[in-house]
C-alpha cells in the first residue's frame, strides 16, 4: 500500500468458515466483508499468519484517497475469532480503537442495524472472544439484526440455521446498507454514522 504512514483500520466480519455455514443467519459478518471487498476492487487471499484470510486496500469515494483498510475474516471457528484478530491487529498495528466488528444480532429486528463503540456481548461468541483476546470491549460494532426465533426455536439453532426465502429476497440490501455503514463510519466518524443508519 502506498503511504504507509496512513493509519489502518481492521474490518472484522465474524462468521464461521465453510460452505457448510455460508448462508447462516450467524455468517452474516462474512457477507458484509464480501460486499466491501468487491468494492475494493479484491478477493480475500491467506494471510501469513495462516489463520485469517484478507483484503487489503482503500475504502471510500472512487477518486479520493480513503482510509487504509484490512478486511478480515478468521479462518477458525467464531468462538475463536478474538486469537486471529489480536495477532493481525498487532501485525497492522492497529489499536481497538481503529477495528469494526461486523455481526448478527438477536435483539435487533431484521433488516435493521445499529453501529455503535463498545458494549457487552449479549451472548455473542465471537464477540466475547474479540474481548478476552484484545483485553477490552472498546471496538467498533455494526450490530446486523436478524431478529430473534419464532416460537420456542433454541437461539443457537436459530443463528446456525439459513435465512428463510422471504428474507433472502431482502438480505442483499441489507448487506449492502451495512456495507456503506462501514465505509461511512472510517470515513466520517461514528455521529454521523449513527444518525444514518441506526433504525
Amino acid at each position: 500500500m502506498a503511504d504507509s504512514s496512513a493509519p489502518v483500520w481492521l474490518v472484522v466480519g465474524l462468521g464461521n468458515p465453510g460452505p457448510s455455514y455460508a448462508g447462516h443467519r450467524h455468517n452474516v459478518g462474512y457477507l458484509v466483508t464480501d460486499e466491501l471487498a468487491t468494492r475494493m476492487g479484491a478477493s480475500f487471499r491467506a494471510h501469513k499468519s495462516g489463520r485469517a484470510e484478507v483484503v487489503e486496500g482503500r475504502l471510500g469515494m472512487p477518486g479520493q484517497p480513503g482510509p487504509r483498510v484490512v478486511l478480515m475474516r478468521a479462518r477458525g471457528y467464531m468462538n475463536e475469532s478474538g486469537g486471529p484478530v489480536k495477532q493481525l491487529a498487532g501485525f497492522y498495528k492497529v489499536p481497538p480503537e481503529r477495528i469494526v466488528a461486523i455481526h448478527d444480532e438477536l435483539d435487533i429486528p431484521f433488516d435493521t442495524m445499529r453501529v455503535k463503540l463498545g458494549g457487552g456481548d449479549n451472548g455473542h461468541n465471537g464477540l466475547r472472544s474479540m474481548r478476552s483476546s484484545l483485553g477490552t470491549g472498546d471496538f467498533y460494532r455494526v450490530r446486523v439484526g436478524i431478529g430473534r426465533p419464532p416460537g420456542r426455536q433454541d437461539v443457537a439453532d436459530f443463528v446456525l440455521s439459513n435465512y428463510s426465502s422471504a428474507e433472502r429476497k431482502i438480505l442483499p440490501f441489507q448487506v449492502d446498507r451495512a456495507a456503506d455503514a462501514v465505509e461511512t463510519l472510517i470515513t466520517e466518524g461514528l455521529e454521523t454514522t449513527q444518525q444514518r443508519f441506526n433504525s
